[in-house]
């Protein structure tokens, strides 16, 4: 999956959870979950969620406490997605 689509996955996951709609059109690798969505810290545990389930992917705590922003969230899919 190149980074383009996988960006607009990401930003599909957390399109339900933001309060900032103006954040999530301009989405980019630097755009923070809480700080520039405004998604809760209890919004981001089911967007971490989302994402295992629309990747088929498992993410460990360690993981899932450094997504924290698009370029992290992108970091550890990708990680994940080339284990073997």
């Amino acid at each position: 999956m190149d980074k383009t689509a996988l960006m607009a996955t990401i930003k599909e996951v957390v399109a339900p959870y933001t309060k900032n709609p103006e954040a999530l059109a301009t989405l980019n690798e630097d755009t923070d979950f809480l700080r520039d969505l405004k998604i809760n810290s209890a919004n981001l545990v089911d967007v971490v969620l989302d994402v295992e389930e629309k990747f088929n992917i498992v993410i460990d705590n360690e993981s899932m406490e450094k997504m924290i922003n698009v370029r992290a969230a992108m970091e550890v899919v990708e990680n994940k997605l080339a284990a073997p």
